[in-house]
């Protein structure tokens, strides 16, 4: 488990603008100060999939709690669909494009292994000014890159830092597996981080495990594809089972690391916003973090499935909507998946 982590002490207060605080050089903390996300069009209902698919809606229900998914259309790129998301965070974040010092991409379902599509986002969007760079943590990624924007904004290297969090994973999943096939959506959240007077977003406490390392991943590599093409195409594939014991046990100190690290309670919390991967993983890991009842937990996964590097900042932005968060309140993030990597931080939501 990760190291020792210093403290930084999160308040329950809301946000103050961006305009309010001047960008000049580095900033004692940082803080997420915009919020979007997109959803594909189609919805795919448990039913639907199992027309072609040897399972039922009960069994679905069940064994990870999602009653549909939304499956991007062709013309809903990775790309297009993160264009979306960054353009309703960069308004809600009172900022243009041409502010952001730093374009961050987690995602796994880039089309091409190189340029980065982060370079080719900042350029749809206009941000001239900015750097631009993939992650590739599976469904850790988004705070991964949440870690990374607070880092730059605080080390000054960055003035403001989108954060997107984006997966078209229909386009690797095979449609006939029943292991995989009912599990995964596509979507796109972004955010936007900020100087901030107070501490914001508390320090990471992330890691990787590499002797799970195939515990999530792909039917074969790209190298044994390409000398015999003749073959199955890669999907990705998953041990369910080994994933929900690990993460149900192992992300729990985990998360109290980020508990302490960010010198609040689970008494002080607002949210509990966790990767959403299975809706019996966050019961498990509800219960043995000893959160509080009433507290709002995020169960995005019911609607959307487990979209990766997508699921936390979507999961936030359907919490923003329904109003299940106060402003200014703290939320705890964690993110895991693919490595098995894993992060978690507590952050102040970003709406008033």
């Amino acid at each position: 488990m990760p190291s020792q982590t210093p403290t930084e002490t999160i308040q329950n207060e809301p946000a103050p603008t961006p305009a309010a605080i001047a960008v000049a050089g580095p900033s004692p903390y940082a803080q997420i100060i915009g919020l979007g996300a997109y959803r594909p069009r189609r919805v795919v209902t448990n039913d639907e999939l199992c027309t072609w698919v040897d399972t039922s809606d009960e069994w679905i229900r069940a064994r990870t709690g999602i009653t549909q998914r939304r499956w991007a259309e062709p013309d809903e790129t990775l790309a297009a669909m993160s264009v979306q998301a960054a353009t309703a965070a960069l308004a809600d974040a009172g900022i243009t494009a041409a502010d952001v010092g730093c374009v961050v991409m987690a995602t796994v379902t880039h089309l091409e292994q190189t340029p980065s599509i982060a370079a080719l986002i900042a350029h749809q969007l206009g941000a001239v000014n900015a750097a631009a760079f993939d992650i590739s943590a599976g469904c850790a990624g988004f705070c991964h890159a949440v870690a990374l924007g607070r880092d730059m904004v605080q080390g000054g290297s960055a003035g403001h830092v989108l954060v997107i969090g984006a997966e078209k994973i229909s386009d690797f999943i095979d449609r006939q597996d029943r292991t995989t096939a009912f599990i995964f959506g596509d979507g796109a959240g972004a955010v936007v981080i900020g100087p901030a007077p107070r501490p914001g977003i508390g320090p990471v406490v992330w890691g990787a495990d590499g002797s799970q390392y195939t515990v999530i991943g792909q039917t074969r590599d790209w190298k044994t594809f390409m000398d015999d093409p003749t073959g199955p195409r890669p999907f990705i594939q998953m041990s369910g089972q080994q994933v929900f014991r690990w993460a149900s046990y192992e992300m729990v100190p985990v998360a109290n690391k980020a508990l302490q690290a960010a010198g609040i309670t689970v008494d002080q919390l607002d949210a509990f916003i966790p990767h959403q991967a299975n809706m019996r993983i966050i019961d498990a890991m509800v219960k043995a973090l000893k959160l509080p009842d009433g507290l709002p937990v995020a169960r995005d996964i019911a609607e959307m499935g487990n979209t990766s590097a997508a699921s936390v900042p979507l999961a936030m932005e359907r919490m923003r909507r329904d109003g299940a968060v106060p402003a200014g309140g703290t939320a705890l993030l964690v993110g895991f998946g693919a490595g098995l990597s894993y992060a978690a931080q507590v952050v102040r939501l970003p709406w008033s």
